[in-house]
């Protein structure tokens, strides 16, 4: 009898086998970077949670959120080689997660923020789909001109690069081109910075068409002075008699070069999505203007990302908008309506969060997104009350918030995740904020206070008139009711007797029953 040899290894198991292999390397930064365990174990995080979801908030409804199934059709394979060893691999390949490796300069005395900031670095890493395996921090005054780095740190990094496996480097801040070149001739892998990384998370999570424009153009603002050629790619184009092997009369020159022929196809594509987002703004302009002539005050949450805004505006509304715990999981503005304990309707709009050092890029690219914020009548700023340096959050979002023109709208400030924290860190974030709420969406502490708060916040109605409204202008009154606040109401002989604060259209259908 023949001897039976062993059995042919299957290549998914080899597969499944060689991740395995590589699950024991060190993490730099946990699944949530930003948080500790009990904040990660919660269900309370930044984008909370649904019911059936991840356990689900003790009351309340979050809404269906239908496109948490989309986000999470896609996932991501751990600790696969770029290297095919047959062709089963390759759909692998398209899937790999990058590992990657972050490094960061602080100067004397920053050492804290330096270490929340590459915190913050690899929770955004890890969104953009990469597995974080050591960070590195040098303490020197300025970034070097040349490497970013210093030349004895770059070759430091170069060995734990090559260490732990890496493939990818990433910059805690934004590297210029130069800078990025070195260092790359240094470590042998790839070298990324922080505004790139943002900018891949924006392109995975943009769904609307406005937003996946903004997205693109502010990638292509990005990418446009960091052009990069080798070789033939920088030869100029002949033309005329210099394609023909000649160089006699009638020759139109070099022409351009590649790069140059890349720079203006970036500029002309650039210019075609600044139209597109400029024709998107009358329909956003139009659904504002209408809301203002109905006089419906506009709220809009606003704070720094992953703090809990989409899991307050459902808790607010069941709106069903889309959580989850990851940095930059909102990025189209929705509206939802609400109404106050009076009657009054207004409107609540959840927005884009930010971020420390936000590319210029995408404050310009989403400034129509942000007009949300500018044109509302007032604001919930959301702090993540869990977070190691919520006063960093406070300052990054009120920057943004003056730089779209909206630091003179009233602002409620709200420490989300209150189920997290203690009662000694309560009393230093109320040394922050004196006028603060503490909330939780998960629990549903506080909600009632805040929902109180924003009611007595929202301007009044502009005009104050008292009249005798006939019984069949029954619509006058249900108006007034509606978007109007009611000082006094009786029954007359002659119609409804109103005392009430309407809007301008609203008070010019009224003024014809002026008493």
């Amino acid at each position: 009898m023949d001897e039976i040899g062993p059995d042919p290894v299957d290549p998914v198991d080899r597969v499944l086998a060689r991740a395995d292999a590589h699950s024991g390397v060190r993490v730099f930064g946990a699944a949530q970077a930003l948080q500790d365990a009990a904040t990660a174990a919660s269900g309370s995080t930044g984008a909370g949670s649904g019911p059936g979801v991840d356990g689900g908030f003790d009351t309340g409804f979050d809404g269906d959120q239908w496109d948490r199934q989309e986000r999470a059709a896609l996932r991501r394979v751990q600790g696969l080689s770029t290297e095919l060893e047959d062709v089963t691999e390759v759909e692998y390949r398209q899937l790999r997660l990058e590992n990657v490796v972050l490094v960061g300069v602080h100067p004397q005395g920053a050492t804290e923020e330096a270490e929340n900031s590459l915190r913050e670095l690899a929770a955004l890493a890890e969104t953009a789909g990469a597995v974080v395996l050591d960070g590195l921090l040098q303490r020197r005054p300025h970034p070097d001109p040349a490497t970013y780095v210093g030349r004895g740190k770059a070759q430091e990094l170069r060995d734990v690069v090559a260490a732990v496996g890496a493939d990818t480097v990433i910059a805690d801040t934004e590297l210029a081109p130069s800078q990025r070149r070195a260092l790359e001739d240094v470590v042998k892998v790839k070298v990324i910075d922080r505004t790139t990384v943002i900018l891949d998370i924006f392109s995975q999570h943009a769904k609307s068409r406005e937003g996946k424009a903004q997205v693109e153009l502010a990638q292509l603002e990005y990418l446009l002075p960091r052009l990069r050629g080798w070789g033939e790619s920088m030869s100029r184009q002949a033309g005329g008699q210099v394609g023909a092997g000649g160089a006699g009369m009638g020759s139109r020159g070099p022409g351009e070069t590649k790069i140059e022929l890349d720079r203006r196809r970036i500029r002309t594509r650039m210019a075609l999505l600044r139209r597109q987002i400029k024709d998107f703004g009358p329909a956003r302009a139009a659904k504002r203007a209408e809301r203002k002539r109905h006089t419906v005050p506009s709220v809009a949450i606003a704070g720094y990302t992953n703090a809990g805004k989409s899991s307050l505006l459902n808790r607010l509304t069941s709106a069903g908008v889309l959580v989850e715990n990851a940095l930059f999981a909102t990025l189209d503005a929705t509206v939802r309506r609400s109404e106050a304990s009076d009657g009054r309707v207004y409107t609540l709009t959840d927005t884009v969060g930010f971020v420390r050092n936000l590319p210029h890029q995408l404050v310009e690219a989403f400034r129509s997104t942000l007009e949300e914020v500018a044109d509302a009548d007032v604001i919930v700023h959301v702090v993540d009350a869990a977070h190691p340096d919520p006063a960093a959050q406070l300052a990054t979002v009120r920057d943004v918030i003056g730089d779209v023109g909206g630091r003179d709208i009233p602002e409620i400030v709200v420490f989300n995740k209150a189920d997290l924290v203690s009662d000694d860190t309560r009393l230093v974030l109320r040394g922050l904020e004196p006028e603060s709420l503490f909330v939780s969406s998960r629990t549903g502490e506080g909600i009632d206070e805040l929902r109180a708060r924003i009611e007595r916040t929202l301007p009044l109605p502009a005009v104050e008139i008292t009249a005798l409204v006939p019984y069949d202008r029954g619509d006058l009154v249900a108006a007034a009711h509606e978007s109007g606040i009611i000082v006094s109401q009786s029954h007359e002989p002659g119609g409804t007797l109103l005392h009430v604060h309407v809007g301008e259209h609203l008070g010019a259908q009224l003024a014809p029953y002026r008493v």
